[in-house]
């Protein structure tokens, strides 16, 4: 077993590399408090209860290294479910890296990325989708984000992937049973009960895969593309999105020649704006290249803001820049509105699809328009209680669950043997286990942990 094969004590540094007021270095294993005890001048570390706090000296080769405070979180009661030490000295890389060298000198070994975690999960501190939220929750950097990573890790999602697991597994023992009575053709699984089983299921599985676009959104956040043509104002309005001088505003036509991205949070959701260079034809190839990754860009972004000039564009030439950008989520934004009344831009454009007019020079309807943005991403039937799958690797494994619950409904209107059935029924369940770690291989911990930082 993979578990049998973490008997050692490791350490790592647990705090980012680099100098800063304190450092903090994390050993687990059976060893922790006798190595950590062998360099510290104060109590005997070994006679001390856990969740306690320790001032003493560390002590390397007879010298004096730092004054440090020594954390005990003894087994079970720690992370890793095994002794925990860890020691806060000061932030300098000198003394940091001096306490590591004593330690590793001493018989502790370096942890590799993610091992503090993949100990936790193999000793039975969480599941799998919640040790990979712990991941979620380092790098989260929205309060989506923090919210849906805090609820997986609290096991929201796990709850109802074990429920649906349980429910199959009982129609699946038996099935398996009929299969050791097969030659006296009787029947242990009522098939009525178990299609309305599946359908059930099935509600809860498309639920969770539907989640996914909301998901990946509030992990990665979303990519907004400004586009219009030249001199719209699309750099003026990426620089009042963000309240800072971001993008050169120039009245010369094709400043901007490439791409610029920044990332705001709007409401608790993070958007990577793109500015784009202006579409239009243009002999210049520099220009041209900007232009063609501006319809890139189009292609790959959730939402496009078409920003026009409303005191030179007319509802044809608007109409047609719109038959041009095909897109799901297109928003009109109608710039420079403070040269004009409101009563006479909604006659001018009157008959055409919703349009927002601002005025990115004079902030005019910025935060509306911040406020459309993210209620596009998260409306009122939406909450951070709600289980929403953000990782990749459970969206896969719920799309192969509900394709093997597809197999398993077709097997039972065909009135197929109930060796494939049983077989479907276990595919499905393999699915699910994948999410959780019911079903590991060592290669899929290695995948995953292996993504985490080291002292995680």
């Amino acid at each position: 077993m993979l578990k049998d094969q973490f008997t050692d004590t490791i350490v790592a540094l647990s705090t980012p590399q680099g100098v800063g007021a304190i450092g903090v270095i994390r050993l687990s294993g059976k060893e922790a408090l006798s190595l950590v005890g062998g360099h510290f001048k104060g109590k005997n570390l070994l006679k001390q209860p856990s969740h306690t706090l320790h001032v003493g000296k560390f002590i390397a080769k007879g010298k004096l290294i730092d004054e440090v405070v020594v954390s005990l979180f003894l087994a079970p009661s720690s992370y890793t479910k095994e002794d925990v030490v860890e020691i806060s000295c000061h932030g300098s890389p000198f003394i940091q890296q001096k306490i590591m060298e004593a330690l590793l000198d001493s018989g502790a070994r370096g942890a590799k990325p993610g091992e503090f975690t993949l100990r936790a999960f193999l000793n039975g501190r969480f599941d799998l989708s919640q040790a990979e939220a712990v991941a979620d929750l380092i790098t989260s950097d929205s309060e989506a984000s923090h919210q849906s990573a805090l609820q997986q890790m609290k096991g929201g999602f796990s709850l109802e992937i074990k429920q649906l697991r349980e429910q199959l597994i009982h129609f699946a023992s038996m099935i398996e049973l009929e299969l050791d009575f097969s030659e006296e053709d009787v029947e242990f699984a009522d098939r009525e009960k178990l299609q309305s089983l599946i359908n059930a299921i099935q509600l809860v599985i498309q639920k969770l895969i539907h989640s996914f676009k909301l998901g990946n959104v509030i992990k990665h956040g979303v990519q907004v593309a400004i586009v219009g043509k030249p001199n719209a104002g699309k750099s003026t309005l990426l620089n009042a999105l963000l309240n800072e001088e971001r993008a050169i505003v120039s009245e010369i036509a094709g400043t901007t020649r490439d791409t610029i991205e920044e990332t705001l949070n709007i409401n608790g959701i993070l958007f990577r704006f793109i500015d784009t260079a202006g579409i239009r034809s243009s002999s210049d190839v520099i220009e041209s290249l900007g232009i063609e990754k501006t319809m890139q860009k189009i292609q790959t972004a959730s939402v496009v803001l078409y920003v026009f000039d409303v005191t030179t564009t007319d509802k044809e030439a608007l109409q047609e820049a719109i038959d041009n950008l095909p897109h799901e989520h297109l928003l009109l934004i109608g710039n420079k509105a403070d040269y004009s009344t409101a009563e006479a831009l909604q006659k001018k454009f009157e008959g055409m699809q919703s349009i927002l007019f601002i005025s990115a020079r004079e902030l005019g309807n910025i935060d509306e328009l911040k406020n459309t943005l993210s209620g596009m991403v998260l409306d009122s039937s939406v909450h951070t209680e709600s289980t929403v799958v953000t990782n990749v690797r459970h969206y896969e494994a719920l799309k192969d669950c509900n394709t093997a619950l597809e197999n398993v409904l077709h097997a039972l209107e065909k009135d197929i043997p109930g060796d494939f059935l049983a077989q479907d029924i276990r595919y499905a369940l393999n699915a699910l286990g994948e999410i959780t770690g019911d079903i590991t291989t060592d290669d899929l911990l290695d995948n995953i942990f292996t993504k985490f930082c080291i002292g995680k």
